[in-house]
């Protein structure tokens, strides 16, 4: 059935790609998708879908590939553990284990049958999207927003009617490691795009605007990644589609409001546990506390106890 009139203009659905080896992470990813690493008591991919959830997204589409089965298995009903929880009158367990996926949300799920870029996965999703503005969530991107991150472009994009990335500032040596935009600058951290280029040298990067794990896109993207030609690798990039489609449609750079822990990195994702887990309604104070015990240590011990 085809959306018609103020259905049309709801974001709905939210891509998800998660068909990548996480190879960063290895050994722990040799089996076990990277989306599943655990923030505390929950995994990277379970984050993703709440912050879709709270932006009012319904359909959660996830491009998968091999050994990725523990994500549609985290995502799918568990009737044996159900039962056992039951059985044992666990029930704030059961309650946890039920909300994972709210009553109104769908979780589809396509398989991207080779690694062949960020903007080969979106287009992966083309006939379960269709003629629908969407969004894509990465999941390695953990970003802790009050609203949510994907809440304050989805607000964004009902007022503006256009394609709207997230961005973030970060140090000019850092840009070779992102998508860096050109802009134009605007007022409440919108900036129409003007131009955007897939990790360039510092010397050559337009601005230090890096574009991080947030997109909303008119579907007028699909056209232009199917038309693109593969670049390093054979990659089809999310970038170069977008570098296309700002010949024909406005797109907005959007400074969002919270912070981002980049849980593809090591570091990142140990910030995010250290973070996440101080602020635990179950174990933070008690986190909190251990914290601070290994901060007096150290100032007994002294400046040179390395």
């Amino acid at each position: 059935m085809e959306l018609q009139g103020e259905n049309l203009n709801k974001i709905r659905k939210a891509i998800f790609p998660v068909a990548g080896m996480g190879t960063r992470f290895l050994p722990v990813t040799k089996a076990s998708p990277k989306e599943m690493l655990p923030v505390v008591d929950k995994p990277l991919i379970q984050y993703a879908v709440e912050e879709a959830v709270a932006a009012g997204i319904t359909h959660m589409v996830f491009i998968t590939g091999r050994n990725k089965r523990a994500i549609e298995d985290h995502f799918d009903k568990a009737y044996e553990l159900e039962t056992e929880l039951m059985a044992r009158n666990k029930l704030k367990l059961l309650d946890q284990i039920d909300k994972i996926v709210p009553k109104h949300v769908s979780c589809i799920y396509v398989r991207q049958t080779q690694a062949l870029g960020l903007g080969h996965a979106v287009l992966c999703a083309r006939p379960v999207v269709g003629n629908e503005a969407f969004a894509v969530i990465l999941a390695d991107d953990l970003i802790d927003g009050d609203p949510p991150v994907m809440k304050q472009m989805v607000d964004v994009y009902a007022s503006e009617r256009c394609s709207v990335l997230a961005v973030q500032t970060v140090g000019r040596e850092e840009t070779s490691s992102y998508g860096i935009v050109r802009t134009e600058p605007g007022e409440r951290g919108l900036h129409r795009i003007t131009g955007i280029v897939e990790k360039p040298r510092p010397e050559l990067a337009p601005s230090t605007l890096a574009v991080v794990g947030r997109y909303l896109l008119e579907p007028d993207i699909f056209d232009h990644l199917e038309k693109i030609r593969p670049g390093t690798g054979g990659e089809i990039q999310l970038t170069d589609g977008i570098a296309s489609m700002l010949s024909q449609r406005r797109a907005l750079a959007y400074e969002f409001q919270g912070v981002r822990y980049d849980c593809g990195s090591k570091l990142g994702y140990l910030k995010a546990n250290v973070l996440y887990a101080m602020r635990h309604p179950e174990i933070g104070a008690e986190f909190r506390g251990f914290l601070d015990s290994l901060n007096a240590g150290r100032r007994r011990i002294g400046p040179d106890a390395d």
